[in-house]
C-alpha cells in the first residue's frame, strides 16, 4: 500500500474500502456483523443526526458506550459530520471521563441510552445511536487532511492528563503506511485495547483502510481465563496490535498465544527479549513488529521486524524511521551527537500531531520549528535513544529518568537491563526513591523460581559498581501496567509503600485456611510473611491472578468461590471465611 497524497481524510479511506469491498464484512463483536456497505449507510446516519443537532466543521463529539461495533458506527458518523471524536473508556472512573469530556470541550457526546443518568454533570447534548435513521443521512461534511479527527489524553501519569490533538492526515499516514507490514482483504484484526488508547487506530483504522474487519474480543484477563491460544483461533484472528505489557505476560503465561497470528506488533513500553525469545521460539511463525512512539505521533514513528539476531542482546532495538517520518538523536543544545552515542530522540513527519488543545504553553515546550528538514514541526519525545552503526535506533530510557546517586548520574535503564541479562529475571524495573544523600535505587523484579533475591544481589554486585546495585529487591509476580498498556510507575511507588508498611502493621494467619491461603498467595504472588489483613490486589494481585487463585482453590479444595465476591472483598480473612462456609455447605449436604 503506498502513502496516499495528503488530500486524503480518514472518511475518505472508508469509502474507497466501501467501493471495493461493499459485502466484505468491516467490523464484529460477539453480538453483530456488518459490512462496508451497512457501515457506510449507518454512520452517514449517524452524521445526519449529529448535524440536525448543530454539530459543525470543527466541533468535538464525546464517544462513551463500550467496545462494540457501534463504536466503528459513531466514529465515522462523527468524521462525517466534520467533528473530531473524543473516545472515552467506559471503565474509567466518573471524574476522569468528565475531566476528557471537559477538557476536550465536547459540546455533544454520544452513549448508550441507559447511560444517560451518569453523564448528569456533564455540559453537553447527550445523544443516541438509536436517534439515527436513514431519513437523516446527510452529505459528508467539508473536513479536509489538515482538520482535526481525534483527541487524545496523555496517561496523566505526573499531573493532569494533556489533550492531544491528531488530524486526519495524522492518522491517515500511520493506517497507510507502506513500513508497516499490509494488512489485506480477509484478514481479521483483533480489538483489545482502550477507546482511548492510540493502539485503536492501527484496529480500526489500519484494518478498514486494507478491507479487513475489525472483531471486538473480550478483554484480556477474560480471553487467559478462556485460554488465549484458543479464542484467537477459535475467533480466527490474524493480525494484533498489543500493548507491550500484554505481550510480555500473555507470552510468560503461554509461549503460543499467538500462535494463530500473521502480524503481531507490540507498542507502548519496552518488549522484553526473553518474552521475543519465547515468542519465536515456539508456533508462532509470523512477523513479530516492535512499535516506537508517542501518542503526540501518531501510534508509531519507528518500527523494528523482531528476527533470531536480536534474540541474543538485553535489549529490542525499535528500529529505523517508518516512511515519511525524520528522526533525529539531539545533545541538550539541539545538535545531532555522533552515532552510537545518546541523545535526546526528535520526530518529524506527517505524523506529528497538532499540539495540545488549549495549552500553548505545553505545545511550544515539545513541538518544536524544524530546523534540518522541510516537516515544519519536530516532536521533542523525551526519550534517550542511540543509533547503531546499521542506523537501527536503541531505546535507552526516560530524559527526565536520570537520578544523581551518591553523586553520580545514574540512568536506570542500565540497571534494568543488566538485571534481564540474568537468565531468571523475566522483567525487571528500577525506580531512585528518597532525597538528596538518602537517595537510592529500588529494583522490582519477577523471577523464575531457580533464583533467590541473595543470588540476584550477588550477581549485581559482580556485574555493576556499587552505586548501581539497588539497595533493595522487591520481587513481584508482574510488573503492573497502567489504562495505556505503560508500566504503572505510580503503582511501583505504592507497592514499595504498601510494603514497607506491612512490615510494621502484621497480622498472622490465625486457621488453618487461612495459613493455607497466606502459603498460596505467598507463592503465587511473590511476596513473604502475608497477613489476615492482607488484601489480594494490594500485595500486587490483579484480575488475571485472581482467575488463577479461584481454579488454584477449586484444584486443591474442591470448592468453587464465587469469582465476583473474590473480586468485592479481597482481604485474606474474608476469603478464608468464605471457603470455610463453603466447606460447612458441602459437609451438610
Amino acid at each position: 500500500m503506498t502513502n496516499p497524497p495528503q488530500t486524503t481524510t480518514l472518511v475518505d479511506l472508508l469509502l474507497r474500502s466501501t467501493e471495493r469491498y461493499p459485502d466484505l464484512p468491516a467490523a464484529s463483536d460477539d453480538e453483530l456483523s456488518i459490512t462496508y456497505a451497512e457501515l457506510d449507510r449507518r454512520s452517514r446516519a449517524v452524521a445526519g443526526l449529529l448535524r440536525s443537532r448543530g454539530v459543525q466543521l470543527g466541533d468535538r463529539v464525546g464517544l462513551y458506550i463500550d467496545r462494540s461495533v457501534d463504536v466503528v458506527v459513531a466514529i465515522l458518523g462523527i468524521l462525517r459530520a466534520g467533528a473530531a471524536y473524543v473516545a472515552v473508556d467506559s471503565r474509567y472512573p466518573d471524574a476522569r471521563r468528565d475531566l476528557m469530556l471537559r477538557a476536550s470541550g465536547a459540546k455533544t457526546v454520544i452513549t448508550r441510552p441507559d447511560w444517560r443518568d451518569r453523564l448528569g454533570e456533564v455540559d453537553a447534548d447527550i445523544v443516541t445511536l438509536e436517534e439515527a435513521t436513514d431519513d437523516a443521512c446527510a452529505q459528508d461534511g467539508p473536513a479536509g487532511p489538515n482538520d482535526a479527527a481525534s483527541v487524545l489524553f496523555t496517561s496523566g501519569s505526573s499531573g493532569e492528563p494533556k489533550a492531544i490533538v491528531l488530524e486526519h492526515r495524522n492518522i491517515v499516514s500511520f493506517a497507510t503506511n507502506p513500513s508497516l507490514p499490509a494488512l489485506r482483504p480477509g484478514d481479521r484484526t483483533g480489538q483489545i485495547s482502550s477507546l482511548s488508547f492510540d493502539a485503536f487506530h492501527f484496529e480500526m483504522w489500519t484494518t478498514l483502510a486494507s478491507g479487513a474487519e475489525m472483531v471486538v474480543l473480550p478483554p484480556v484477563p477474560d480471553l487467559l481465563a478462556a485460554d488465549f491460544q484458543r479464542e484467537l483461533k477459535r475467533r480466527r484472528i490474524t493480525a494484533m496490535l498489543v500493548p507491550t505489557m500484554v505481550l510480555n505476560h500473555v507470552v510468560w503465561e503461554d509461549r503460543d498465544a499467538f500462535a494463530a497470528l500473521r502480524i503481531l506488533q507490540a507498542g507502548g513500553d519496552v518488549i522484553l527479549p526473553s518474552a521475543c525469545r519465547d515468542l519465536l521460539g515456539g508456533k508462532f511463525d509470523g512477523e513479530l513488529y516492535n512499535l516506537y512512539g508517542p501518542a503526540e505521533i501518531t501510534t508509531a514513528c519507528t518500527a523494528h521486524l523482531v528476527g533470531e539476531a536480536d534474540l541474543a542482546g538485553d535489549s529490542i532495538p525499535i528500529g529505523r524511521a517508518l516512511h515519511g517520518v525524520s528522526t533525529y538523536v539531539l545533545d541538550p543544545g539541539g545538535q545531532p551527537v555522533p552515532a552510537g552515542e545518546v541523545g535526546e530522540l526528535h520526530v518529524g513527519g506527517p505524523g506529528v500531531a497538532r499540539g495540545y488543545l488549549d495549552r500553548p504553553d505545553l505545545t511550544v515546550e515539545r513541538f518544536l520549528p524544524d530546523p534540518f528538514g522541510d516537516s515544519g514541526t519536530l516532536y521533542r519525545t523525551g526519550d534517550l535513544v542511540r543509533e547503531r552503526p546499521d542506523g537501527v535506533l536503541e531505546f535507552v530510557g526516560r530524559a527526565d529518568d536520570q537520578v544523581k546517586i551518591r553523586g553520580y548520574r545514574v540512568e536506570p535503564g542500565d540497571v534494568e537491563r543488566n538485571l534481564r541479562r540474568h537468565s531468571d529475571v523475566h522483567d525487571a524495573v528500577v525506580l531512585a526513591t528518597g532525597e538528596d544523600s538518602d537517595r537510592s535505587l529500588v529494583a522490582f523484579v519477577v523471577l523464575n523460581d531457580a533464583v533467590t533475591i541473595k543470588k540476584l544481589r550477588q550477581y549485581a554486585e559482580a556485574e555493576l559498581p556499587d552505586y548501581l546495585v539497588p539497595s533493595e529487591f522487591v520481587v513481584l509476580p508482574a510488573i503492573p501496567a497502567n489504562e495505556n498498556g505503560k508500566r504503572d510507575l505510580d503503582a511501583l511507588h505504592e507497592e514499595l509503600d504498601q510494603l514497607r508498611s506491612r512490615r510494621e502493621n502484621y497480622a498472622a494467619p490465625a486457621t488453618d485456611t487461612e495459613r493455607y491461603l497466606a502459603e498460596m498467595w505467598a507463592g503465587l504472588l511473590a511476596v513473604e510473611n502475608v497477613g489476615r489483613d492482607d488484601d489480594f490486589f494490594q500485595l500486587g494481585g490483579h484480575s488475571l491472578m485472581a482467575f488463577r487463585l479461584n481454579t488454584k482453590i477449586k484444584r486443591d479444595l474442591g470448592i468453587t468461590l464465587d469469582h465476583k465476591a473474590i473480586l468485592r472483598n479481597p482481604v485474606l480473612g474474608h476469603i478464608a471465611s468464605l471457603i470455610d462456609e463453603a466447606k460447612t455447605l458441602a459437609d451438610r449436604s
